[in-house]
């Protein structure tokens, strides 16, 4: 099955378009994250400035979880119409998500570190969490493999996003509760417009990269074939 309107062609043609927008979108944000996180967002009355990594170290945590979940997406399409885009894009998409899971536990040991005396703690989360970077890994490596091959390991994956998600909830750990859920939450106004302003960014952000990547591996194919 092949899906016309995802030409390599129509998609090299539209994304340098696109990319300029987002790219737009995502300083106007940036912008907006940057100011009220430092001016705006008061400090927290326990843990002082030290919290304000939650700003960047929460968003990535959620873009880790999300892209991960995009590319089972891109993967199951993938297995039903064998189309070479969706393939990339769950490429690509490994790239990025392994940069967001790693960045995770690196700003949540400098949030730790005041708070638990360490940088690091194994606990319900933070080892689900670091998992999923190696699934991440694992992702890329497979890609050397068949593509159905990876596409299964990307799928079995998802397995540890809800455990990552409800693990505060179904065990005794260092982390606090989820302080957002889909019942409401428990941070101010003041402290969630950066939260979810930096989010959009990073959101905005995975697409310029995601674009640039995938045009990069589009071109470098198309090379290779000249060449040949």
């Amino acid at each position: 099955m092949y899906v016309p309107l995802l030409r390599p062609f129509l998609f090299m043609c539209c994304s340098f378009r696109y990319a300029r927008i987002l790219i737009g979108f995502c300083r106007f944000l940036t912008a907006i994250a940057i100011y009220s996180s430092i001016w705006v967002a008061p400090s927290d009355s326990q843990q002082g400035e030290n919290y304000r990594i939650i700003y960047v170290h929460v968003p990535a945590a959620w873009m880790s979880s999300l892209i991960h979940i995009a590319m089972a997406i891109s993967s199951v399409l993938f297995s039903l119409t064998k189309h070479p885009l969706f393939q990339l894009f769950s490429e690509t998409g490994a790239k990025i998500g392994a940069s967001f899971t790693l960045f995770t536990p690196v700003t949540g040991g400098f949030w730790g570190k005041p708070m638990w005396g360490t940088f690091r703690v194994w606990d319900a989360r933070s080892t689900p969490a670091s998992i999923s970077f190696f699934i991440y890994l694992g992702a890329l490596r497979f890609q050397e493999f068949p593509a159905d091959v990876a596409s299964i390991s990307i799928c079995i994956g998802l397995i540890n996003i809800p455990i990552i998600k409800f693990s505060v909830n179904w065990w005794n750990t260092l982390h606090q509760p989820s302080s957002i859920s889909q019942f409401g939450t428990s941070i101010h106004i003041s402290m969630l417009i950066p939260i979810f302003s930096i989010f959009a960014s990073f959101f905005f952000l995975t697409g310029i990269l995601f674009i640039s990547e995938t045009r990069q591996i589009i071109l470098s194919s198309h090379f290779q074939r000249k060449s040949q």
